[in-house]
């Protein structure tokens, strides 16, 4: 008995052999941390760095100084920039919550037809980037765009929905809103069915029972969202400039390093403001959440019960969704016209149909999607590579501090890609190659810069994949004599197969339409991406005809990436729903 109770605590690990345990880690795991930290270190943590360096430095000297911040705070433009982006990017919110609010919960609440096509082209005008939209909604909504030459012939009015802030607002709000679209609609589906039953037993309904009860337990998805919708909008800077509005922060550090040069320390500046407030979105809507509880009784939640519209509700509910629907999707059907159109100027619609501009974007500017499908193609490699690698090690090791390896990977999204744009400029353009040319004129950088933006996402999949992975299968075949590396090359990659296709496909379709740091980076039109020629084409009236040529092909390029991407994930889970 005494034997056994002895063998029985031998398997108890003292709190010193738990200590030991916590700090070993294999010399290949120490290795591959060390390599990831270098490149964190390089390609974010480095040039990221060095901007807030410069903006708190005095020119010339290099000394610490706050006089750069005094200048941006004496400076008219850039205090007016500032409120100006705070304002578009607030209004962005509650415009893309006016679209996004009744989509969710008609699609969640009642029994709709078509509510699965409807959350799906809710879904679409992510897949275009929003500069690209802003040329479209200016022919459709603009002072002489097909609804104002319609509202001044029928009712003698017009409507300024593209006059300066507000088209910005407009475009970003159409663009962005499913980002709440889609954590909104899935808070609905988990709320606890018996909380809404509870409040209509005590007598509330109708709008009283979504503002008090229903709204309040999706806050969680609405502030995931709208937080999301905010950072984006503040960062923007193409959809500002192709629409002349130049008073905005993001526009405003691009304009002062491209005029006046990088060692500017006024763009600098800007550039840590841009960090500062993404930052502060992110932790405002952290902190609104904290100290609540929006925890479900059962599992799932249940969703909200469904129930049946009367007629008269139907109507509404339809012509509701329509409205939005055509307004969401304006830019594409706007882009789609203008791809064919010969001319489209002062008129509801083109005046002649061609083929032409399709033409000219296979036969002069296809260089720019070949050098597209290369950038990105390596961008979604390396952020898989480095996204299984630190979900690994996050995981499934003890490494003394690889909790930081996550964290500063995910950090990526509160960088703007002006800012990293800048941030490479300012670091890699002394860095020269033996032949005397710069380190940051290089494609390479770009390609970088791609991996580097959306090493988030890549990441969150990887670890999603791996998370769902029993650690008993390594622990069998490690018992059946396989090393460690044979373990996660013949067991763990194949089992997280369908999450890093996933977070390859993500990575790629994002990179594929990133504008920001490319703007930036590119020296020559023939290392351009897809992303850059849409916004040379998009600047002159006579380009704008095979521009959107290229949107569409952009747009075609990412649904493509975009259905992969759920296909790949739904297939996997029904391979893991066979296995059980």
């Amino acid at each position: 008995m005494a034997g056994a109770t002895t063998a029985g605590r031998a398997h108890v690990p003292s709190a010193s052999s738990r200590h030991f345990l916590r700090l070993s880690a294999t010399p290949g795991q120490i290795a591959l941390a060390l390599g990831i930290i270098v490149f964190l270190a390089l390609f974010l943590i480095v040039p990221v760095g060095t901007v807030i360096y410069v903006a708190f430095t005095e020119k010339g000297t290099g000394e610490f100084t706050l006089v750069n911040f005094l200048d941006f705070a004496r400076t008219d433009l850039f205090i007016r920039s500032f409120w100006n982006s705070v304002y578009v990017s607030a209004m962005s919110v509650v415009v893309a919550s006016v679209f996004a609010l009744p989509l969710a919960y008609i699609t969640t609440r009642f029994e709709f037809r078509g509510a699965m096509l409807i959350q799906t082209l809710g879904f679409l005008p992510l897949i275009m980037p929003p500069f690209v939209g802003a040329v479209a909604m200016l022919l459709l909504f603009g002072r002489n765009g097909t609804v104002n030459l319609l509202l001044d012939e029928w009712f003698g009015i017009k409507i300024p929905f593209m006059e300066g802030l507000n088209g910005v607002i407009f475009v970003q709000a159409v663009h962005y809103f499913p980002f709440i679209l889609i954590n909104l609609s899935a808070a609905l589906r988990n709320i606890d069915r018996s909380m809404e039953e509870a409040a209509q037993n005590l007598g509330s309904s109708g709008f009283r029972l979504f503002r008090r009860i229903v709204f309040p337990l999706a806050m969680p998805g609405y502030i995931a969202g709208a937080s999301l919708v905010f950072v984006k909008v503040f960062d923007d800077l193409a959809t500002p400039l192709l629409l002349n509005v130049k008073d905005m922060l993001a526009p405003q550090a691009y304009l002062r390093v491209t005029s006046i040069g990088i060692a500017d320390p006024m763009g600098y500046v800007i550039s840590v403001v841009l960090i500062c407030m993404s930052v502060l979105a992110m932790w405002i809507s952290a902190r609104a959440m904290r100290g609540k509880d929006y925890a479900t009784v059962q599992r799932g939640g249940g969703g909200l019960a469904k129930r049946r519209m009367r007629p008269w509700e139907s109507v509404l509910a339809y012509a509701a969704v329509l409205l939005i629907l055509l307004l969401v999707l304006a830019p594409h059907i706007g882009l789609l016209l203008l791809s064919f159109a010969t001319i489209w100027s002062f008129s509801p619609l083109p005046d002649a149909f061609t083929l032409a501009h399709y033409g000219r974007v296979f036969g002069e500017s296809f260089v720019y999607v070949k050098n597209t499908l290369l950038y990105a193609s390596i961008a979604g490699l390396i952020d898989v590579v480095l996204g299984t690698a630190i979900a690994y090690l996050v995981l499934r090791t003890k490494l003394i501090g690889r909790e930081w390896l996550d964290w500063a990977a995910t950090a990526a999204l509160a960088i703007p890609g002006v800012v990293l744009g800048i941030g490479y400029l300012r670091t890699f353009y002394g860095v020269q190659l033996p032949d005397g040319t710069p380190l940051a004129t290089l494609w390479i950088t770009i390609v970088l810069a791609l991996a580097i933006r959306r090493l988030p996402y890549a990441l969150r999949a990887c670890y999603a994949a791996l998370q769902q992975i029993s650690v008993s299968l390594e622990e069998a075949a490690e018992n059946l004599g396989a090393t460690k590396v044979r373990t996660v090359r013949r067991v763990v990659l194949p089992l997280m197969a369908g999450g890093i296709l996933a977070g390859f496909v993500t990575s790629f379709a994002t990179a594929a339409v990133e504008l920001s740091a490319t703007l930036m980076l590119v020296q020559s039109n023939a290392d351009a991406p897809l992303a850059y020629g849409l916004y040379v084409f998009m600047q002159s009236a006579a380009g704008r005809g095979p521009g959107a040529a290229l949107g569409v092909i952009a747009v075609l390029l990412v649904a493509v990436c975009t259905f992969a991407s759920h296909m790949i994930i739904e297939k996997s889970q029904k391979a893991k729903g066979a296995g059980r």
